[in-house]
This record gives C-alpha cells, sequence and structure tokens, in this order.
C-alpha cells in the first residue's frame, strides 16, 4: 500500500521474501538486470539481497528521479539508502504523450499495471527508454561507499517487486505521477479527437553541408589528448544473479570469455598508443584451434580447461603441452610444437652450417637428425627444432614425449644450452 500526493509515493516495508527470485514480470526483471549489469562487486550483491529478503528495507519513498529508503544492517544500525533515475525532460514527455495517445491499447495496459514490450518499443522509437540499462541506477548512501553498496542493491531489489505491482512506480521515477500522466492523456486525447492539434513546429535547421564543415576542420582546436591508460583492465559484469541461465549457458565459462576480452582489449590499446605502432606489422588472425590454446593458456583448471581440450581434440596431456609452446611463443611456438616441416634444400645447409659453427671444438654436442628440421642430442633428453622464421626452438623429453623448453633463439648453442643444463 502506498501514501503520499501525485510527485512522492510512499510504500510500506514488505515482509521478508522467500524464494529465488525478485521479480516476477519482465519490466522487474530488466529493472534488476540493469542493477546487476552496473555493480563491480557481486559480494555487495549478494549481500544487497540477503538484507531485502530478511526484509531490512524500511518504507519505500519514491519521487521523480530518485527513491529512497532505510536500510538495517544485522546489529540494527539504519543507513539512508538513495538510487537516483534520470528524469525525462518536458519534450521527452509531450513525446511519449503523443507516442501512448496513438495507441490506446498503451494507455488500457498502464491502467491494468501491465508494461508490454511494445509499450516500451515505441518509447525508444521516440527517444525514450523508459527502463534503465547498464550504469543508470546512481547510489548513494549514508554508510559512506562510493559506489553500489548493500544497502542501496537491497533498496533496488525491493523496488523489482513494487514495480512488478504497478509499473507507475517507473514512470513516476521519470517524472510523472500517475494522476498527472492520465490527467494530460485524456486531455491530449480529447484534443486530437476535436481536431485541435498543436501549432506546427520550426522546420528544423537545414544543418551544415560536409564540405564545408569538412574545410573548417583546419581552424578548430586541437583533440583533446586522450585519457591515460587503465593500469589494468576492467571488470566484466557479474553473471551472479537472480535469474537461470538458459539450458547450455555456463555462466562460469561466459565470465572467463569476458575477462579474457577485457584484457585483450588492454592489450591491444597499451600497443595502439606505443609511438611507432603505426609502423609494425599487423598480426594475423588466428586460426580456430590456436584460440583455444590460447585460452587455454589463461584459463584455470577444472570444467573451463576440460571443455578447451575437448574442444581442441587434444588430449589433456596434449593440450598442456601446446600450451607451454604458447607461452613460451605465441603462433609460431605453436606451430613449431604441431606441425613437421621440411626446410628447402638451401634453408636446411644454411642450418647445418649454423649447427657447426655454433660451439668450437671439443665443446660441440654430437646431433643427430630426429625429424625433419629437428636434430636431438643422444642421451640428454634434449632437441632443437628449426622454425620457418629461422629461428630455434628447444625441447626437452618428458614422460617420452618431446616438450616445449623455452624460448626461440637465433642462436642454437644458445637455445640449446638451458636444456643440457637441466640434462
Amino acid at each position: 500500500m502506498s501514501v503520499g500526493d501525485d510527485n512522492e509515493r510512499t510504500f510500506a516495508a514488505l515482509p521478508p521474501e522467500g524464494g529465488r527470485g525478485f521479480a516476477h514480470t519482465w519490466w522487474g526483471r530488466t529493472w534488476l538486470k540493469a542493477l546487476e549489469d552496473t555493480a563491480l562487486d557481486s559480494g555487495q550483491l549478494k549481500k544487497g539481497r540477503r538484507h531485502a529478503r530478511e526484509g531490512a528495507v524500511g518504507a519505500v519513498s519514491v519521487r521523480p528521479g530518485r527513491i529512497t529508503a532505510v536500510v538495517r544492517d544485522r546489529d540494527g544500525t539504519g543507513q539512508r539508502a538513495d538510487v537516483l533515475l534520470q528524469e525525462f525532460d518536458e519534450a521527452a514527455w509531450d513525446r511519449f504523450l503523443d507516442m501512448a495517445v496513438d495507441r490506446a491499447g498503451h494507455i488500457a495496459a498502464l491502467l491494468d499495471r501491465e508494461m508490454p514490450p511494445v509499450l516500451v518499443e515505441d518509447a525508444a522509437a521516440a527517444g525514450l527508454e523508459l527502463l534503465p540499462g547498464i550504469g543508470d541506477l546512481e547510489p548513494e548512501c549514508t554508510c559512506g561507499a562510493w559506489d553500489l553498496c548493500p544497502h542501496t542493491a537491497a533498496l533496488c531489489y525491493q523496488v523489482a517487486r513494487l514495480l512488478d505491482q504497478d509499473p507507475f512506480v517507473l514512470l513516476l521515477m521519470r517524472g510523472r505521477g500517475e494522476r498527472r500522466l492520465l490527467d494530460e492523456l485524456q486531455a491530449r486525447s480529447m484534443a486530437r479527437a476535436s481536431g485541435d492539434t498543436p501549432d506546427e513546429a520550426e522546420p528544423a535547421s537545414e544543418g551544415v553541408r560536409a564540405d564545408e564543415a569538412f574545410a573548417a576542420g583546419g581552424i578548430l582546436p586541437p583533440l583533446p589528448a586522450p585519457p591515460p591508460l587503465p593500469d589494468e583492465p576492467g571488470q566484466p559484469p557479474s553473471l551472479d544473479t537472480e535469474t537461470e541461465p538458459p539450458p547450455g549457458i555456463d555462466p562460469g565459462a561466459l565470465e572467463f570469455l569476458a575477462a579474457d576480452t577485457a584484457r585483450r582489449a588492454h592489450r591491444m590499446l597499451a600497443e595502439a598508443i606505443t609511438p611507432g605502432h603505426q609502423g609494425q606489422a599487423v598480426e594475423g588472425e588466428l586460426t580456430s584451434d590456436q584460440d583455444l590454446v590460447r585460452l587455454a593458456s589463461s584459463a584455470p583448471a577444472g570444467v573451463i580447461a576440460s571443455r578447451l581440450a575437448s574442444a581442441t581434440g587434444r588430449q589433456r596431456a596434449e593440450l598442456n603441452l601446446a600450451v607451454r609452446a604458447w607461452r613460451s611463443g605465441g603462433p609460431a611456438a605453436l606451430s613449431v610444437f604441431d606441425e613437421e616441416w621440411t626446410p628447402e634444400p638451401a634453408d636446411l645447409a644454411r642450418a647445418t652450417t649454423m649447427l657447426e659453427e655454433a660451439w668450437e671444438e671439443p665443446d660441440r654436442p654430437r646431433l643427430r637428425v630426429s625429424g625433419p628440421g629437428r636434430w636431438a642430442v643422444p642421451g640428454s633428453g634434449a632437441q632443437l627444432r628449426l622454425g620457418r622464421d629461422g629461428r630455434w626452438w628447444p625441447y626437452r623429453k618428458e614422460s617420452g614425449r618431446w616438450a616445449p623448453a623455452g624460448p626461440a633463439d637465433h642462436d642454437p648453442a644458445a637455445a640449446l644450452a638451458g636444456v643440457l643444463e637441466q640434462a
């Protein structure tokens, strides 16, 4: 139950809520999605859900642009929590009213305490986002948190229950109370029925010709310097939500992929702003198998790593070796691990000469050919592989398999030194 005038409604504290979900309507769930997508710390969300379930949220006051409640911690301490949502201006409400009057079903749905998707879609077509998206909910709390805290999260979870019951709560947050909104809709409907229409709007400006705008570019001030590169990638949104994932969707795998994307974006940005970057060669696109090995190189042990192994078609032990190769030199190292290639006669002769000249007698190790472009040191468990780019890659015999043993070097003696030392 709510009390108050048309510009503010106060809802009595709701009883503790059992079960899993706070929202049952699609618009209530969208409200919670905006909350959960915005949160930087999933732990704060969990605490907020617990507060809301335990009935720690007091009476909720809803006003244009703001919702407020006192939320009590388990020790009885109360904190005033506010969540701000941007109001629509007069021009935006004019567009909303015109859109609603055009389709009488919209008004009927609101009176039935419903918010059909087509209403939200028509509003979006008019440039109005009724439901909040990521970053639209701005928290404030007397606990001093600069971001979402358990108190503001609990308030949002409680408001989702109110929205389920009455979508006019959302419209009040956007700036129009129920009575005023219905009065304006009725007045506009009657005016349209009688043939009275507002004055024609002034024609829009014709704008500036493209060639004129381009010609003026030389007199415009320079763009500001780009902001500094963050020290580390941003945190992807948490997928620890009230909504069960669809069948076949693994939230843990999605969070891993999102974090990987953030890391790659951070690296690409760092490279892009490095002086001389424009003169660097463009990296080739990875194959599907190469990208799976790359992902496995940063995947935590467990289900995700097992799925990546299955996707590559490799046995787990072989994938572990492929990951070691990737970490030692990326795609080039993985190619040396996976492929046997036969150098051209001239390349083979040049490689043989390099091997003979790399060590002085009597320190030169005895090498024998162990495959195309591969030389092993008998009795040492060490091997050199020649890459297509002319670099030498060290390998070591482990459990009967040749395993990558380090980065490449243009000098075969330097590449092999570490392996021989450990033999």
